[in-house]
């Protein structure tokens, strides 16, 4: 049971039904038993999993997630194709009561907060690659306006200025939100509370994920103990029987313990033993430097996407790439795998470098007919089998799982397939792009325990900033054009790119208010008398402007993970009171906006 307005956050080992949840509460999966119930006439919201190769302009997309205001906004053509001033007078209202004059606006901002350009906005949907597709997806959901928000994985084909952006917007989301994901720091920026898979039930625990992790850790090694108690008595209880069920005189005793045993509920160890737990293999030591990159120039083509790289990568560097997606990291990380030829400048490697390479194409290139031992055994053709089954064990594929082949295995064991592999290679440099994206949260985190053990070399493009900020010691910006050394860590990262988006977003903003109020000027030049209507208009735009500068500072505070701590809690209060006012000022103001505007348009 969730209260309205919850954010919850949804996990659980892959397969262990978190879409199917979804599905049931889409009404896309009817319960063999049981009831789902939810407010009548909820408006539901998620990110659909197709995107159709259409020639929509991405921002027309993005606006067609709103089919109420689509619906409006077809009445209103119709009512001005042949209705009365009446019908088009009610039309007009009700565009206006569905927000649909900033809807235009509002499209365009989600799209630059999911990485889109200002030129992208107008490009055709089929012209976008599959990840940019599905962030489109993800701004028609939230384009929608909705009671409730239902978000599958939703920072898989984000980087993580776009995630920063999306827990921004999700700060000051009006209805409830649940949310599946393995990013745990998402969850803790987004979620107050959690809904955990455990033996096929749902369990609900109060807070963001780091409380729920710590508890479920005090909770697992209580059940330990309890187990190891009970275990003890049970071999109490079975030894007496055993000595004296035999015995005439012992014999209603022994019944009577043999009963106990029998109701004795037997309290199941609290253990992870199906979770994956790796360690890389002893390599030969890492050259020093391992990589040298020198004024390199690089891309595809005639097209350079890197230009005067200077980079070196030494023997023990642990390096996080970061930055927008298309900016350039894989095409680094390709560079410095040896996959790409500089197109200018020079890239020497240490002698014995062994490098190891993940990445997410590597997936494709698996045999689906083959499974799990004759992709290692291709890999290591000398090995003995026993030798190559006990490896492939600790990621998973034990028993009869070496042998499933690989066209019916999710994402998740598919990826670890390529690290099994690589990992038995032994390298000494490793360069890891995107290895997370299909892995839950426990092969996530054994990933990360694996890394802090290896002694190469690391260079990792991630958008799981848990796995950065336990494995990068140095942060590289990757972006313009170019790659520089980052100053400071994640969190200073993210506050570089809250105040970039803040700075960009108000030129926006501005840039709209002066082409509307050119717009209304130019009709006014005809008939001074309307000189009134246009001074109202100037004062509401400027009035505007300055109660949408207040809300942006609003919504930055929101998203602070400090105001959220118990001291904070006054300040909390204030500021969710003041988002609420300004909310509703806003659309009191636009609503006079648009009254002002539609008498000048009538003046005509």
């Amino acid at each position: 049971m969730l209260p309205p307005r919850a954010r919850a956050g949804i996990v659980g080992a892959n397969g262990s039904g978190k879409s199917s949840l979804f599905a049931a509460l889409l009404g896309e999966l009817l319960p063999d038993r049981g009831d789902i119930e939810m407010p009548a006439g909820w408006s539901i919201a998620h990110v659909a999993q197709e995107t159709p190769a259409v020639d929509t302009a991405a921002i027309d997309y993005v606006i067609d997630g709103d089919p109420e205001l689509r619906l409006a906004e077809a009445r209103m053509t119709q009512a001005h194709a042949g209705g009365s001033g009446e019908e088009i007078a009610l039309a007009h209202e009700r565009f206006g009561e569905l927000e649909g004059y900033s809807a235009r606006a509002r499209a365009g901002t989600l799209l630059s907060g999911l990485g889109f350009s200002a030129a992208e906005h107008e490009r055709a949907v089929r012209e976008f690659s599959g990840g940019w597709r599905m962030r489109l997806n993800l701004a028609q959901a939230l384009m929608r306006r909705s009671d409730l928000l239902l978000l599958d994985e939703p920072t898989n084909h984000l980087d993580i200025d776009a995630i920063v952006w999306l827990e921004q917007w999700l700060a000051s989301y009006p209805g409830t939100l649940l949310t599946i994901s393995h990013d745990r720091e998402f969850l803790d920026a987004v979620a107050t509370s959690i809904v955990s898979f455990e033996n096929t039930s749902l369990v609900l625990h109060s807070g963001d994920f780091s409380t729920y992790e710590r508890a479920r850790a005090e909770r697992f090694a209580r059940d330990q103990s309890l187990a190891a108690r009970q275990g003890r008595e049970v071999a109490r209880l079975q030894s007496f029987i055993d000595r004296f069920r035999a015995q005439a005189t012992k014999a209603r005793q022994a019944q009577s313990r043999m009963k106990a045993l029998a109701r004795m509920e037997l309290i199941a160890p609290a253990h992870v033993a199906d979770a994956i737990q790796f360690e890389f293999r002893q390599a030969g030591a890492a050259p020093d430097p391992a990589i040298t990159l020198e004024a390199v120039t690089a891309g595809y083509g005639d097209a350079p996407v890197l230009r005067g790289v200077d980079l070196t990568i030494g023997a023990g560097s642990r390096i996080g790439l970061i930055g927008a997606n298309g900016a350039g990291k894989t095409t680094l990380i390709k560079l410095l795998a040896g996959l790409l030829d500089p197109q200018l400048g020079e890239r020497r490697e240490g002698r014995n470098l062994a490098i190891g390479y993940f990445a997410q194409h590597q997936l494709e290139q698996l045999r689906p007919d083959d499974a799990p031992l004759e992709h290692l055994q291709r890999a290591a053709p000398a090995a003995r089998e026993q030798e190559l089954r006990d490896h492939l064990g600790q990621f998973g594929f034990g028993g009869d799982a070496a042998f499933q082949t690989v066209g019916t295995m999710s994402g998740g064991e598919q990826s670890r397939l390529v690290l099994a592999t690589l990992i038995w290679l032994r390298p000494n440099l490793l360069l890891l792009d995107e290895p997370t994206n299909h892995l839950d949260m426990d092969t996530r985190e054994a990933l990360t325990m694996a890394l802090q053990g290896f002694e190469g070399a690391v260079v990792l493009v991630s958008h799981d900033r848990h796995l950065l900020r336990t494995t990068a010691e140095d942060l590289i910006v990757v972006g313009q054009g170019g790659a520089r050394v980052f100053d400071g860590d994640l969190d200073d990262y993210r506050a570089e790119v809250v105040a970039r988006r803040s700075d960009t977003l108000e030129p926006e903003i501005t840039a709209r208010r002066a082409e509307r109020k050119a717009e209304a000027e130019q009709r006014t030049r005809s008939n001074r008398g309307r000189r009134a209507l246009t001074d109202r208009l100037n004062k509401i735009e400027t009035r505007l402007a300055e109660l949408t500068r207040e809300r942006i500072q609003i919504d930055e505070r929101l998203a602070d993970s400090a105001l959220y701590e118990p001291a904070s809690k006054s300040a909390l209060a204030s500021t969710l009171e003041r988002s609420t006012w300004l909310q509703q000022a806003l659309e009191k103001i636009e609503a006079d906006w648009f009254e002002c505007q539609q008498a000048l348009e009538e003046s005509d």
